[in-house]
């Protein structure tokens, strides 16, 4: 039985529930992270030295990092589906689950936390800042976007599992910033997804 720790408002639990859920993979999941501790736990701490979620054990295999854990689940238990079979189209999948993390994830989560602040000057301020740091990122996705069905190509993969819950949290920022077509369509397509709907269309 795969076992996951992490809470179900967690964008990087979402993706490897999400996953999962694609793969028609039977696990458990145990609430960890936040007001649900247990991160900083001896036991938890062997699994993963850094004390975050989530963590997924496959038997023997411990996996800590979201993308790690969904490139893991997807090479083993998708490939040909979620994971392509030709190594060139992978590595374009892996570059975009390493650009939705290290390039999106941070000027969509200031947009997000800003929208939750009170209003007045510091909250302005936090949202002007937001909207310039999500310009160029949001250029270079609506660009690629413009001619595909998914991050990658045609058909749907892991890219798109990495990316997409920073998308919908983007697209449900309050009104706060504007992706334009391209992004609101793939947005589109991705939230008709089941396995979406069950796991990240709460993170908002």
């Amino acid at each position: 039985m795969i076992t996951v720790w992490g809470r179900t408002n967690s964008p990087n639990v979402a993706k490897v529930l999400w996953t999962l859920d694609e793969l028609e993979l039977a696990y458990e999941r145990i609430d960890a992270g936040g007001a649900f501790g247990l991160t900083g736990e001896p036991e938890y701490l062997a699994m993963n030295p850094n004390g975050r979620i989530p963590v997924c054990r496959d038997g023997e295999v411990v996996i800590w990092e979201s993308n790690a854990i969904v490139r893991y689940l997807a090479s083993r238990y998708g490939e040909g589906l979620l994971r392509h079979e030709n190594a060139g189209r992978r590595s374009l999948d892996d570059r975009w689950m390493d650009w939705a993390s290290l390039t999106f994830y941070q000027p969509v989560l200031a947009l997000h936390r800003a929208a939750k602040m009170e209003a007045g000057a510091g909250r302005d301020e936090a949202i002007t800042k937001a909207r310039v740091s999500l310009g160029e990122p949001v250029s270079v996705l609506s660009k690629v976007l413009k001619d595909k069905k998914h991050i990658a190509g045609d058909a749907f993969g892991i890219g798109d599992i990495a990316l997409a819950p920073h998308v919908h949290r983007l697209m449900n920022a309050a009104g706060l910033f504007e992706p334009g077509e391209a992004i609101a369509a793939y947005h589109r397509r991705i939230v008709g997804r089941v396995a979406f709907s069950r796991h990240a269309a709460s993170i908002l």
